[in-house]
């Protein structure tokens, strides 16, 4: 199951670089050693570019979005100075 591969290597099985990538996830692709590209599948990238949800949407989305809590009704504390 590789997830790397050398970039004349990645060129030469480009179709399977694709097929894994689609099946497997990301595949990250080196040129002279070093990281060059990752190839991803469009569900990922679009998963990747929607960036995370707003705070709103979070909270849309909890669970907890419709616990109702109770707030004491006890006079503040007294502090002195």
């Amino acid at each position: 199951m590789e997830k790397t591969w050398q970039l004349q290597e990645a060129k030469n099985r480009f179709s399977e670089v694709i097929e894994r990538a689609l099946n497997e996830g990301p595949q990250e692709v080196f040129r002279h050693g070093k990281k060059a590209v990752v190839v991803v599948s469009c569900e990922d990238f679009d998963l990747w570019q929607r960036g995370p949800d707003s705070l709103v949407e979070f909270f849309r989305k909890s669970p907890l979005r419709d616990l109702e809590l109770e707030r004491p009704r006890d006079l503040p504390r007294d502090v002195s100075h």
